[in-house]
Order: structure tokens, then sequence, then C-alpha cells
């Protein structure tokens, strides 16, 4: 715990303010103006760094900046430890190195089949509802979809996986903490189940990730422990389907507004790989992670002591103007886009960035191939912290006559 030597400063915002879809990009881009290194009162107290060379430090220097302490504000970690976001290296790197192969670039191509046939069965149902929400009538149910798919889930498994995992969800933006810990729980029991199942019938670790994690080990050669298992797929569990879900929404919004970029984008799908990045920097689905320093730290004349929870936020750095001209601005093919930090940087990057790259890719083609013009017809709900984007977004499809 942290024993502050000196008092407190007062909060420099309020993460519980009332927001809209655009209103959060306007206040960090305040806050890096202002007050880079900013404090909130919100959650017991966290200090949130905005600027992009601070969350490249805190990213990177796993030694001052752990995990292991809070790993997302507010912290949401009611039943034990979930590897490898709330470990610190070396610990986490076995669970890592369990999941590598099989998020490599060639297992994830041989899912391209599969996912396209998923997302063009969810748009022909899409299609045929009147009044459409796209991230509950589709890009939720993609996610769940292409990630059962990966995980080798059976269909009912999956649906089930997708009530609590939408239920979680919900009680998390609500802040509603009763239901968080209860649906919590029951994705426990669904990752405790698959456990048993991999176990009692163990499947191809080459192909399998639970499986691989049961056959892991440690670097003495030891198996990794069963509650680190355990928590590791559930942690999968979440990660794997609410991320890919806001993008999605959050693209979806955009290209609403921006009806020439959204015919452009139509007329020249070979684009889409690089329009894609520049999305992903402009709405990557979290606001950022947690870390807490080992030492006391002074960061841009912000004293922090050992113990104060510290967010390190991506979605501010990555519209950081000092590294990315015009920050809200979609610019193709922007020269610098290797630096977006959509996908974290340090140990604890996105293992799975390849495989949401390829989803979120397809999902894209499909919906501009198989529509003629995407329009909204009412305002998008935002998430809340930890996430950032769209939660529901109302849109009006007109159809595209396919041959």
């Amino acid at each position: 715990m942290s024993q502050r030597s000196m008092p407190l400063p007062p909060a420099d915002f309020d993460p519980l303010a009332p927001e809209t879809f655009d209103s959060p990009y306007r206040l960090y881009a305040d806050l890096r103006t202002r007050c880079p290194v900013a404090r909130s009162d919100a959650w017991n107290g966290f200090w949130a760094f905005t600027k992009y060379d601070d969350v490249i430090r805190a990213a990177t220097d796993y030694r001052t900046y752990i995990t292991s302490v809070q790993n997302v504000v507010p912290k949401l970690a009611y039943t034990g430890r979930r590897p490898p976001l709330h470990l610190d290296p070396p610990e986490h790197t076995a669970y890592r190195r369990a999941l590598n192969p099989l998020l490599s670039a060639e297992r994830v191509a041989r899912f391209e089949t599969p996912i396209r046939a998923i997302v063009t069965e969810l748009i022909d149902r899409l299609l045929q509802i009147p009044e459409p929400e796209i991230c509950g009538d589709f890009s939720s149910h993609v996610t769940i979809r292409v990630f059962a798919a990966w995980m080798n889930l059976p269909l009912d498994d999956a649906r089930e996986l997708a009530r609590v995992g939408r239920a979680f969800n919900v009680a998390v933006q609500s802040a509603d903490d009763a239901a968080v810990r209860e649906t919590s729980l029951q994705l426990y029991e669904i990752a405790r189940a698959l456990i048993v199942d991999r176990r009692e019938s163990p499947q191809n670790p080459e192909t399998d990730p639970v499986s691989a994690l049961l056959l892991a080990t440690d670097g003495d050669g030891r198996s990794l422990p069963e509650e680190m298992i355990l928590g590791m797929v559930r942690q999968v569990l979440v990660v794997g389907i609410i991320a890919p879900t806001v993008v999605i929404g959050s693209i979806t919004v955009h290209l609403a507004r921006d009806q020439s970029l959204q015919a452009e984008l139509r007329a020249n799908p070979q684009r889409l790989p690089a329009a894609l990045e520049e999305f992903l920097r402009l709405y990557m689905p979290y606001r950022g992670f947690a870390r807490t320093a080992t030492c006391p730290i002074d960061v841009r004349g912000r004293h922090i002591e050992p113990g104060e929870p510290i967010a390190v936020m991506f979605a501010s750095a990555c519209r950081d103007e000092e590294v990315f001209p015009e920050p809200d601005q979609f610019i193709a093919d922007r020269p610098n886009i290797g630096e977006s930090l959509a996908f974290g940087r340090g140990p604890h990057n996105c293992v799975g960035a390849g495989l949401a790259r390829l989803e979120l890719l397809v999902s894209l083609q499909e919906l501009l191939r198989r529509t003629r013009r995407i329009e909204l017809r009412g305002e998008p709900r935002p998430t809340r912290f930890p996430e950032i984007g769209a939660l529901s977004v109302p849109v009006r499809i007109e159809p595209a006559a396919i041959g």
C-alpha cells in the first residue's frame, strides 16, 4: 500500500461524468495539454498517463511499472489472478508461450474461410432486421462465433458464453458490482467445465488452447498451477469477445458519419487493410490498462508513490498530437501508423492481435461488399471505463445487389 509523504492533489477529471461517443477523446486532448499526468478520485483514486511517451515507458518498463497489483481501472478482479495480464515477467511468460503458437500468422490464416462464412451468415441475418443495431445484432455475434471456433467450443457452449459474456459486460458498464461478481463467477464455471472436458477428452494442443495450457510448463519444467490455468481461460473468454465487438461498432459510427469515405472504401476494397490500421489507432477498444509503480516516481512534475494505481491511457496516446498530426482525423496510409498502440506495447501487448485483425478486416470487407449504404438512425451509445467506443449503434442499412 502507498505510504504517501505528502497530501494528494485535487482531482483533475471525473471519469464517472456523463459521456457521449466523442466526449472522452475531447477530454483526453484537454488533459494532454493541461495536465498530462492527471489524477481522479474515482474508484478510490488513480493517476492517468495521457501522453504517448509516458504510456510507452509505463508499458515497456515492467520492472518499474508492474501489472500484478492491478491490471485495469476500475479494479474488476474479485476472484483471483488471471494470467497473463495479472502477472509480470518472467512469471507471465509461460502462459504467453503456450498461446503464441495458436495465434501465429500461419495458424490465424487458416481461419479466414470460416470467419468469412460466419460473417456473411450474420450479415444476411442483419439485413433482415427492420431496425438493426450493429453491436447487438452483428458484431457481438461475430466475436462469439469466431472465438468459439478458435477455442473449439460446441455451438451450445458458445451460446451460453454469449449470454453470460453480454451480461458481464452490461454489469461492468452499469457499475453493478453485485452483477459483475455474479457473472464473473459464471464465466469461471464455463472455464472450469471446459478444463474438465479437456482433461477427460484431450484435443490436439497445436490447435486447442486449453489442451495447450494443460500441457504447458514453467521455466523449471513444472506444470502450470490449476488455479492459474482456470484464471487464464476465464481471462481469454472475456477479452476475446468484448474488444472486437466495440471496435466494429466504433468503425461503423465513423463510416456512417463519413459517407464519402464509406463509398471510397466500398469502391476500393484493396485499401481496407491500411484503413483498418488507422481505424484501430482512432478506436482502440480499451482506454488503457493499469500499472503500479514499484518505487516513488516523478513524471511531468507529479509525484506518485508505490501502490498508487496508474491508468496507462493507450486510447489517449494513440491521439497524441505530438506523435500523430491531426490526431482526430482519419488519414489513409498515415506515414507513422507503425507507432500506433492499438494492440499495446511491451510484454503485455495483445497476443491475439493477428486473429483480431483478420476478424475485423473480414467483417469490414463483407459489410461494405454486401451493402450500398450504412447510416445512423440515432446516437450511438458509448461504453464506459475500461472500454472506450460504441456499446450500441442503431443503423439504417441499404443492401447491395449481390450477383
